[in-house]
């Protein structure tokens, strides 16, 4: 986001109205003035495009009045106030009520611009960080949560809404780092489950003992330590969604309790002969093929079945290259508000580097990348070849005009996207002619979007 900031400057001595104007003009910095309290309020809003300067003495109404409005009606906008040189009380009371700086009489045009342009810095990004929530605010349902446009993707958000609000269990499968849990999310907060618990259990992350009395919980003096009775994950998930992540980590014993609890919807603690009646519906991830596992005697074939009614597919991120500009924006979006930070830009040269890794990591890689961007940090990516984009010469692999070729509609979609779909100062961005940008537009299927 670039925003044209503007000063508001409120003195009612002409003479010290024109030096600060002309100062602040000669920095290039935009402003506007006026003589009165009354006539600079209209102009001040929530989310006013730019810095408040004033006086402190005014006719009628002073500089402070204006200040403690400024901080009623948007309290991240800057106020510096100016002040006599023995008015020292007042700049004390002014910073109490809000104001971000002030300067005494007689000042240099130095001292006056300097101040400004900290305050402007400060506004830039309190409006670039309020906007970039507003556009994390409005991405909504399935588009929202499973970001990309690829045709792999669009099948997986196809079925993820298709099945979401259904009582079936899902079996996720794909590489580790490819949006699992994201998946797993979409399907619970898309449903009628929304309103109730969401459960993630780590099967991996536990011990077997643990796991199995994490999963279905336990009665007091179960086992040494049970000192109280503890329910499990099952039942805490009761009218929810129970996500278990690593499920080809589940130890064969839990896996048989975990079979009877989806034929019979009943959990019983550790420790206990009463059955408790759960609803919940269960979302399972594997980066393992289960049914391989089970034909090695690893994995229970009858809980693969009764998981796999609905199983969805999470392509690698190599596979589906031509999302990377709309995940790295989306993760930048994410960054840029997590940390407060203005979303940086993406040079041609770095999406190039981007386009051409394999991203062993998949989407959580390139979240990380899209972190470190934000933070002005060199992002790590061990064996990226720029100049020799991945799976290039392999036997029965895309061409190098398909490469180009879908490196470049990338691109394009991720520039008009940034420039909110002006094709002028995209074509600027990207260095052609606006004439062969509308043809590459028309080339690549883009003017719907």
């Amino acid at each position: 986001m670039s925003l044209e900031l503007t000063v508001l400057l409120v003195e009612d001595d002409l003479h010290m109205q024109l030096a600060c104007v002309q100062a602040l003009q000669l920095a290039g910095i935009a402003v506007e003035a006026v003589g009165s309290a009354e006539e600079a309020s209209p102009k001040l809003a929530a989310g006013f495009p730019g810095v408040l300067v004033t006086d402190m003495r005014l006719p009628r109404a002073d500089g402070l009045s204006l200040i403690r409005r400024c901080r009623e009606l948007d309290a991240g906008l800057p106020a510096i106030m100016i002040t006599g040189h023995g008015d020292v009380s007042l700049a004390v009371e002014a910073m109490r009520s809000g104001a971000y700086d002030f300067i005494t009489k007689p000042f240099s045009p130095e001292q006056l611009v300097e101040v400004v342009r900290r305050a402007m810095e400060k506004r830039a990004l309190t409006l670039e960080v309020a906007s970039l929530r507003r556009a994390l605010s409005q991405r909504e349902g399935a588009e929202g949560k499973i970001v990309g446009r690829s045709p792999q993707i669009e099948r997986v958000r196809r079925l993820v809404m298709d099945v979401a609000d259904s009582p079936v269990d899902v079996l996720i499968h794909g590489e580790t780092g490819t949006g699992k849990e994201v998946v797993a999310q979409a399907l619970h907060e898309l449903s009628r489950r929304r309103g109730a618990p969401y459960v993630a259990l780590n099967c991996g992350g536990l011990p077997d003992n643990l796991l199995d009395s994490e999963l279905f919980g336990h009665e007091a003096g179960a086992f040494t330590g049970a000192q109280k009775k503890r329910v499990g994950k099952i039942e805490h998930a009761h009218g929810g969604t129970l996500f278990l992540d690593e499920l080809e980590s589940m130890p064969l014993g839990v896996q048989i309790k975990l079979l009877r609890v989806l034929q019979e919807r009943v959990v019983e603690r550790l420790g206990s002969n009463v059955p408790h009646p759960v609803d919940v519906r269960v979302v399972a991830a594997t980066k393992d093929d289960l049914l391989a596992r089970a034909r090695q005697g690893s994995f229970r074939a009858d809980l693969v079945y009764r998981l796999n009614v609905v199983t969805i597919e999470l392509p690698p991120l190599r596979e589906r290259r031509e999302d990377i500009p709309l995940l790295l924006e989306h993760f930048m979006l994410l960054g840029a508000s997590r940390y407060g930070r203005p979303q940086p830009e993406v040079s041609t040269q770095q999406m190039h580097r981007l386009m051409a890794h394999d991203w062993p990591g998949n989407v959580r890689e390139l979240r990380n990348v899209a972190d470190c961007l934000v933070l002005g940090v060199r992002p790590n990516l061990p064996g990226m070849d720029a100049s020799a984009p991945s799976g290039a010469g392999e036997e029965g692999g895309v061409s190098l005009v398909e490469s180009v070729e879908g490196y470049e509609r990338s691109l394009i979609r991720a520039e008009l996207q940034r420039q909110g779909g002006n094709i002028a100062r995209s074509a600027k961005a990207l260095r052609i002619p606006k004439t062969t940008l509308n043809d590459k537009i028309r080339k690549y299927g883009l003017q719907g979007e």
